[in-house]
């Protein structure tokens, strides 16, 4: 277990547990990459919950235990050092502060940008105090083993999804991560465990607040430590049972507009545990910044199209500037600009 120096809690958002189903969310959908009729499953499971687990996806564990260890090992170091790797603006070490809008976590973080140079030399130049703890989690080639691996991953789950919504070109959303410009990025989030729980009569902090993902997919994977959480459409939150052997894969705000609101872009959060740390890994699969996001004219079959059209980055302009929790596709839906 990862024991970190943290702050208060005092000022932290709490959710009043009484409202959360106590029990896992067993109705998960599981995928098996490995068996071909799980085309039609994937499809059912973007419509349904926007949110399902994939199993027999063919990245090496080893690739997955190296990060996560080195991961602890950085996270475990002196918050003055690590601090020095920040501030995350948006790249590097983060601690508490969730984008610039006022939103916090029981949560550090690094973000690093996956499909073009970062400086590395940021986290390195604080190595000389703990070198075993810091190089080998911060150095490129670490992160790019496991990002490569996770990202044709990615790719074979999006052409499926091409494939399920019969659309003719197979790679038409896999093309936007392959692109040598696709704005993808790579975040390691740590929750430290959260003792403070029991001041709040069992109520939990939150670690990472509700929110979608703007991007195309996002690919999930945590250690052996409860909570994740997913809105189900019926307005109950509901926990996700850790698996630290499989992925979670979201359906992101571009993919719902792409398929014109036939996958729903999942809303979810992180809670704090109170006896164990929690550590996630995200891969965020983004197109290119030109990239116009618009629903797919062999979808609309003669529907009216939900969304204007705009390119990504002014979709990530427009998310920057706003909460955590608020809808931001509603600046982009045609109905509500009409």
């Amino acid at each position: 277990m990862v024991v970190l120096t943290t702050p208060s809690i005092d000022h932290f958002p709490i959710v009043d547990n009484s409202f959360i189903d106590p029990s896992f969310f067993n109705d998960v959908p599981i995928i098996d990459l490995s068996e071909p009729e799980s085309i039609n499953l994937i499809v059912k499971a973007c419509e349904e919950f926007g949110f399902f687990k994939v199993i027999n996806h063919d990245v090496p564990m080893e690739f997955i235990s190296k990060l996560e260890s080195e991961a602890i090992k950085f996270f475990s170091s002196p918050l003055s050092e690590k601090l020095k790797a920040g501030p995350a603006e948006p790249f590097g070490y983060g601690n508490k502060q969730i984008g610039p809008n006022g939103d916090i976590g029981w949560v550090e973080h690094i973000l690093v940008p996956t499909n073009s140079e970062f400086n590395y030399q940021k986290f390195a130049s604080i190595s000389s105090l703990n070198p075993d703890n810091i190089r080998d989690f911060c150095c490129r080639a670490a992160v790019n083993d496991y990002v490569t691996e996770v990202k044709k991953m990615a790719c074979e789950v999006l052409e499926m999804l091409a494939e399920g919504l019969k659309i003719h070109q197979r790679n038409v959303f896999s093309k936007l991560l392959m692109d040598e410009k696709s704005d993808s990025v790579f975040r390691v989030n740590h929750y430290a465990s959260c003792s403070e729980i029991d001041e709040f009569n069992g109520n939990n902090a939150i670690g990472f607040g509700e929110h979608t993902d703007p991007q195309i997919i996002s690919i999930l994977r945590s250690n052996n430590t409860s909570g994740l959480q997913i809105l189900l459409k019926n307005g109950h939150w509901i926990s996700v049972p850790p698996d630290p052997n499989s992925f979670f894969i979201n359906v992101g705000d571009s993919l719902q507009v792409m398929t014109n609101g036939r996958f729903k872009s999942v809303k979810h959060r992180v809670l704090t545990n109170s006896v164990k740390s929690r550590l996630s890994m995200i891969y965020f699969g983004g197109p290119p910044l030109s990239e116009k996001i618009a629903p797919l004219p062999s979808l609309l079959e003669g529907k009216d199209s939900l969304y204007k059209e705009f390119t990504w980055l002014e979709y990530k302009k427009s998310a920057y500037k706003s909460k955590l929790a608020d809808n931001r596709l509603v600046m982009f839906e045609k109905m509500a600009n009409s």
